[in-house]
């Protein structure tokens, strides 16, 4: 998922209260209908395209006629979003097969760079995060409008979802009522007396360590290496292995042990809405037209679902992705 995580701390009071500032409309309506117009610009170290071309741009020019091969991170949601994507662009009749769980960001980005793959589920703000560790913007639609810069010229971001899923960095309420933990701020009184628990990826990424000590000046006694929301980090977690933790906003399991968000008042997280990246020479009029009608119709709270059906009720990814696709008229028949 991550990468992406991929893909918001809340005030513990409301656990779905954004803390960063909500898309408007027209910023949203933008990024879910007038971004597929906005051309990629090339930005240093582009790569060259696998039929030749040079893959740049936001023309619409590609073709999807040979199929597309979508990719996903090593997180439950991504690899759902992975499969949704292959159920709408099988429903608008493109060839689309899932490569799931192919690792973190830091892995996906380069095979869709090489053409191992064509098609990636993303977040907004860790993947301008991945291209560009100065970027600050934090709203949807200004993202989107960096990330066309910054995305190397072969590639290109689709329209955004209405779903978003932000990290947050959570503490058991345990921990949150004996040191009065309610924000990120807070931390910097326990400054370097606190184990810190998630992906390898956070110890240098600025949406983790690297950022808790830029913007809120927080060190940490220890740096566990665990996993990205998932059985590692939420059971080290639950057992007082870590003391903080970087979890996914859409994770099921927060609300079910009445886990602490902590509220990000210097907005640290910037907005992740789910965000399609893909090879130019395959975006062609269909594919947009089908990713495009997913987006809008995927909420954040559907995702959170989700999520829920496989991480906790156990169902397979893909018959999960299949039968909401087949709900919400994404597929043919």
């Amino acid at each position: 998922m991550n990468p992406r995580a991929s893909l918001d701390p809340r005030a513990s009071s409301d656990p779905r209260a954004s803390r960063t500032p909500r898309p408007t409309r027209r910023a949203l309506l933008g990024g879910l209908l007038g971004a597929a117009a906005l051309p990629t610009l090339a930005a240093c170290g582009g790569v060259t395209s696998l039929d030749g071309g040079s893959g740049g741009g936001g023309s619409g020019g590609g073709s999807s006629s040979g199929g597309l091969v979508i990719g996903t991170a090593n997180f439950t949601e991504n690899q759902i979003l992975g499969y949704l994507y292959a159920e709408a662009l099988r429903g608008a009749g493109v060839k689309a097969s899932v490569r799931p769980n192919l690792g973190s960001r830091e892995i996906v980005i380069p095979a869709l760079q090489q053409g191992d793959i064509d098609l990636l589920p993303e977040y907004q703000g860790n993947l301008l995060l991945h291209f560009d560790d100065t970027a600050k913007q934090t709203e949807a639609g200004d993202l989107q409008n960096a990330l066309a810069v910054a995305l190397p010229a072969a590639l290109e971001a689709l329209p955004y979802a209405a779903a978003e899923d932000k990290d947050v960095f959570a503490v058991t309420k345990e921990t949150a009522d004996k040191h009065g933990l309610r924000s990120l701020a807070d931390l910097h009184k326990l400054d370097g007396k606190l184990v810190f628990g998630g992906p390898a990826e956070d110890k240098k990424r600025v949406v983790g360590l690297v950022g808790l000590k830029d913007v809120y000046g927080t060190t940490f006694k220890e740096f566990k290496s665990l996993d990205a929301s998932g059985p590692l980090v939420k059971g080290a977690l639950k057992k007082g292995d870590v003391d903080v933790a970087n979890l996914f906003s859409t994770d099921p399991d927060i609300q079910a042990n009445g886990w602490i968000m902590l509220a990000d008042p210097k907005q640290l997280i910037p907005a992740q809405h789910i965000v399609p990246v893909i090879r130019s020479a395959k975006a062609d009029a269909k594919v947009r037209r089908a990713l495009a009608r997913l987006g809008g119709a995927l909420t954040t709270q559907e995702l959170a679902k989700l999520n829920k059906l496989v991480d906790v009720e156990k169902k397979d990814p893909d018959d999960v992705a299949a039968d909401w696709a087949k709900r919400n008229g994404l597929t043919r028949g």
